[in-house]
Protein backbone atom coordinates (compact mmCIF):
# COMPACT_ATOMS: atom_id res chain seq x y z
CA UNK A 1 0.00 0.00 0.00
CA UNK A 2 1.48 3.34 -1.24
CA UNK A 3 1.73 6.36 1.36
CA UNK A 4 -1.34 7.84 -0.49
CA UNK A 5 -3.44 4.66 -0.01
CA UNK A 6 -2.97 5.11 3.61
CA UNK A 7 -4.47 8.46 3.83
CA UNK A 8 -7.88 8.74 4.98
CA UNK A 9 -10.54 10.05 2.23
CA UNK A 10 -11.01 12.81 4.22
CA UNK A 11 -7.36 13.76 3.81
CA UNK A 12 -6.93 12.55 0.06
CA UNK A 13 -7.28 16.09 -1.67
CA UNK A 14 -5.59 17.35 -4.66
CA UNK A 15 -3.01 18.88 -3.39
CA UNK A 16 -2.14 15.64 -1.17
CA UNK A 17 -1.73 13.58 -4.13
CA UNK A 18 0.17 16.23 -5.75
CA UNK A 19 2.46 16.12 -2.85
CA UNK A 20 2.43 12.44 -3.17
CA UNK A 21 3.91 12.94 -6.71
CA UNK A 22 6.67 15.00 -5.17
CA UNK A 23 7.63 11.77 -2.51
CA UNK A 24 7.84 9.64 -5.37
CA UNK A 25 10.16 11.47 -7.13
CA UNK A 26 12.25 12.16 -4.40
CA UNK A 27 12.75 8.07 -3.84
CA UNK A 28 13.30 7.50 -7.43
CA UNK A 29 16.30 10.19 -7.23
CA UNK A 30 17.47 8.83 -3.86
CA UNK A 31 17.71 5.79 -5.74
CA UNK A 32 19.91 7.57 -8.53
CA UNK A 33 16.32 6.80 -10.73
CA UNK A 34 16.49 10.37 -12.45
CA UNK A 35 14.69 9.14 -15.53
CA UNK A 36 12.23 7.74 -13.47
CA UNK A 37 11.97 10.81 -11.47
CA UNK A 38 11.46 13.02 -14.93
CA UNK A 39 8.71 10.65 -16.22
CA UNK A 40 6.32 10.85 -13.11
CA UNK A 41 6.46 14.26 -12.90
CA UNK A 42 6.12 14.62 -16.54
CA UNK A 43 3.17 12.01 -16.33
CA UNK A 44 1.61 13.19 -12.93
CA UNK A 45 2.44 16.21 -12.31
CA UNK A 46 3.92 18.11 -15.75
CA UNK A 47 5.31 21.67 -15.54
CA UNK A 48 2.53 23.88 -17.20
CA UNK A 49 3.83 27.68 -17.97
CA UNK A 50 1.18 30.27 -16.63
CA UNK A 51 1.22 33.38 -18.53
CA UNK A 52 0.61 36.38 -16.43
CA UNK A 53 -1.78 38.76 -18.36
CA UNK A 54 -3.14 42.36 -17.46
CA UNK A 55 -6.15 43.19 -18.40
CA UNK A 56 -7.67 46.73 -17.67
CA UNK A 57 -11.04 48.15 -18.06
CA UNK A 58 -12.95 51.29 -17.52
CA UNK A 59 -13.79 52.35 -14.35
CA UNK A 60 -17.87 52.45 -15.34
CA UNK A 61 -17.30 48.87 -16.28
CA UNK A 62 -15.19 47.67 -13.34
CA UNK A 63 -18.33 49.75 -11.08
CA UNK A 64 -21.01 47.52 -12.79
CA UNK A 65 -19.24 44.86 -11.82
CA UNK A 66 -19.16 45.95 -7.90
CA UNK A 67 -22.89 47.06 -7.90
CA UNK A 68 -23.72 43.92 -9.34
CA UNK A 69 -22.30 42.16 -6.80
CA UNK A 70 -23.79 44.25 -4.28
CA UNK A 71 -20.18 46.00 -3.24
CA UNK A 72 -19.20 42.34 -1.36
CA UNK A 73 -15.85 40.46 -1.67
CA UNK A 74 -17.49 37.60 -3.77
CA UNK A 75 -14.57 35.37 -1.84
CA UNK A 76 -15.63 36.06 1.85
CA UNK A 77 -18.37 37.95 2.24
CA UNK A 78 -17.13 40.90 3.74
CA UNK A 79 -17.95 44.53 2.90
CA UNK A 80 -16.09 46.67 0.10
CA UNK A 81 -15.70 50.63 -0.22
CA UNK A 82 -16.50 52.42 -3.35
CA UNK A 83 -12.92 53.31 -4.13
CA UNK A 84 -13.78 57.08 -5.08
CA UNK A 85 -15.04 56.91 -1.08
CA UNK A 86 -11.38 55.75 0.15
CA UNK A 87 -9.41 58.85 -1.77
CA UNK A 88 -12.55 61.45 -0.27
CA UNK A 89 -11.58 60.08 3.19
CA UNK A 90 -7.82 60.22 2.52
CA UNK A 91 -7.73 63.97 0.67
CA UNK A 92 -9.46 65.08 3.99
CA UNK A 93 -7.57 63.25 6.45
CA UNK A 94 -3.97 62.64 4.81
CA UNK A 95 -2.35 61.39 7.90
CA UNK A 96 -5.21 59.69 10.02
CA UNK A 97 -6.14 57.84 6.64
CA UNK A 98 -2.95 58.06 4.41
CA UNK A 99 -2.98 56.95 0.47
CA UNK A 100 0.64 56.64 -1.08
CA UNK A 101 0.39 56.02 -4.99
CA UNK A 102 2.52 52.82 -5.26
CA UNK A 103 0.46 51.40 -2.26
CA UNK A 104 3.50 51.08 0.15
CA UNK A 105 2.30 49.38 3.13
CA UNK A 106 4.30 51.66 5.37
CA UNK A 107 2.83 54.53 3.62
CA UNK A 108 -0.50 53.49 2.87
CA UNK A 109 -3.23 53.08 4.99
CA UNK A 110 -4.46 48.99 5.19
CA UNK A 111 -7.72 49.71 4.15
CA UNK A 112 -6.98 50.29 0.79
CA UNK A 113 -5.89 46.30 0.97
CA UNK A 114 -8.97 45.52 2.58
CA UNK A 115 -11.75 47.12 1.43
CA UNK A 116 -10.91 48.76 -1.54
CA UNK A 117 -12.90 46.35 -4.64
CA UNK A 118 -11.26 45.04 -7.24
CA UNK A 119 -12.19 43.02 -10.12
CA UNK A 120 -10.93 39.10 -10.53
CA UNK A 121 -11.18 36.07 -13.18
CA UNK A 122 -12.95 33.31 -11.33
CA UNK A 123 -10.47 31.22 -13.74
CA UNK A 124 -7.52 33.30 -14.15
CA UNK A 125 -6.81 34.82 -17.91
CA UNK A 126 -3.56 32.81 -17.33
CA UNK A 127 -5.55 29.59 -16.97
CA UNK A 128 -7.28 30.36 -20.38
CA UNK A 129 -10.68 31.98 -18.73
CA UNK A 130 -12.37 35.01 -19.95
CA UNK A 131 -13.94 38.46 -19.69
CA UNK A 132 -16.90 37.48 -19.88
CA UNK A 133 -19.02 39.01 -16.75
CA UNK A 134 -20.10 35.77 -15.53
CA UNK A 135 -16.43 35.17 -14.94
CA UNK A 136 -15.88 38.43 -13.11
CA UNK A 137 -16.38 38.58 -9.62
CA UNK A 138 -15.50 41.69 -6.86
CA UNK A 139 -12.73 40.81 -4.33
CA UNK A 140 -10.53 42.92 -2.22
CA UNK A 141 -6.59 43.90 -3.34
CA UNK A 142 -5.11 41.28 -0.41
CA UNK A 143 -7.52 38.61 -1.76
CA UNK A 144 -6.84 39.62 -4.93
CA UNK A 145 -3.02 39.18 -4.82
CA UNK A 146 -3.65 36.11 -2.83
CA UNK A 147 -5.50 34.01 -5.28
CA UNK A 148 -2.43 35.10 -8.32
CA UNK A 149 -2.85 32.73 -10.99
CA UNK A 150 -5.21 29.92 -8.68
CA UNK A 151 -8.31 29.02 -8.71
CA UNK A 152 -10.63 28.80 -6.00
CA UNK A 153 -10.80 25.39 -5.88
CA UNK A 154 -6.69 24.80 -5.78
CA UNK A 155 -6.66 27.14 -2.64
CA UNK A 156 -9.55 26.01 -0.79
CA UNK A 157 -11.96 29.35 -1.06
CA UNK A 158 -15.45 29.25 -2.22
CA UNK A 159 -17.67 31.50 -4.54
CA UNK A 160 -20.26 33.13 -2.12
CA UNK A 161 -23.27 35.11 -3.51
CA UNK A 162 -23.59 38.69 -4.37
CA UNK A 163 -25.30 41.55 -2.22
CA UNK A 164 -28.08 44.05 -2.73
CA UNK A 165 -26.54 47.53 -3.23
CA UNK A 166 -29.79 48.92 -2.26
CA UNK A 167 -28.90 47.25 1.43
CA UNK A 168 -24.89 48.29 0.92
CA UNK A 169 -23.81 50.52 -1.84
CA UNK A 170 -20.11 51.06 -0.71
CA UNK A 171 -20.77 54.79 1.00
CA UNK A 172 -20.96 55.53 -2.76
CA UNK A 173 -24.27 57.38 -2.18
CA UNK A 174 -22.24 59.35 0.46
CA UNK A 175 -19.28 59.80 -1.94
CA UNK A 176 -21.85 61.44 -4.46
CA UNK A 177 -23.15 63.99 -1.22
CA UNK A 178 -19.91 64.85 -0.52
CA UNK A 179 -18.26 66.04 -3.90
CA UNK A 180 -21.81 67.84 -4.70
CA UNK A 181 -21.03 69.73 -1.22
CA UNK A 182 -17.17 70.36 -2.22
CA UNK A 183 -16.92 70.24 -5.81
CA UNK A 184 -13.02 71.29 -5.34
CA UNK A 185 -12.42 67.51 -4.67
CA UNK A 186 -12.95 66.92 -8.59
CA UNK A 187 -9.74 68.87 -9.04
CA UNK A 188 -7.87 65.13 -8.36
CA UNK A 189 -8.34 63.25 -11.57
CA UNK A 190 -8.94 59.81 -10.09
CA UNK A 191 -11.85 61.45 -7.62
CA UNK A 192 -13.76 63.16 -10.76
CA UNK A 193 -13.07 59.57 -12.57
CA UNK A 194 -15.08 57.52 -10.51
CA UNK A 195 -17.76 60.96 -9.56
CA UNK A 196 -18.00 60.38 -13.47
CA UNK A 197 -19.19 56.63 -12.92
CA UNK A 198 -21.26 56.81 -9.94
CA UNK A 199 -23.24 60.06 -12.04
CA UNK A 200 -23.40 57.51 -15.06
CA UNK A 201 -24.97 54.05 -13.15
CA UNK A 202 -27.12 56.39 -10.78
CA UNK A 203 -30.13 56.06 -12.38
CA UNK A 204 -29.90 52.29 -12.98
CA UNK A 205 -29.28 51.89 -8.62
CA UNK A 206 -32.35 54.39 -7.86
CA UNK A 207 -34.71 52.31 -10.12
Amino acid sequence: MSELEQISPFETTEANRKAQVISDVCTELTASNLENAAAILKNEYPFVPRKSIGRSYSTLQTLKIFIRDGFLDRYSGLRMVFPGTLRVLSSRMPEAFSFHKNWKTDECHFAYWELFPTIDHLIPVAREGTNNESNLVTTSMARNAAKANFTIEEIGWKLLPGGDVKVWDGQMSWFSFEVAKDPMLLSDPYIRRWQQAARAVSPVINE
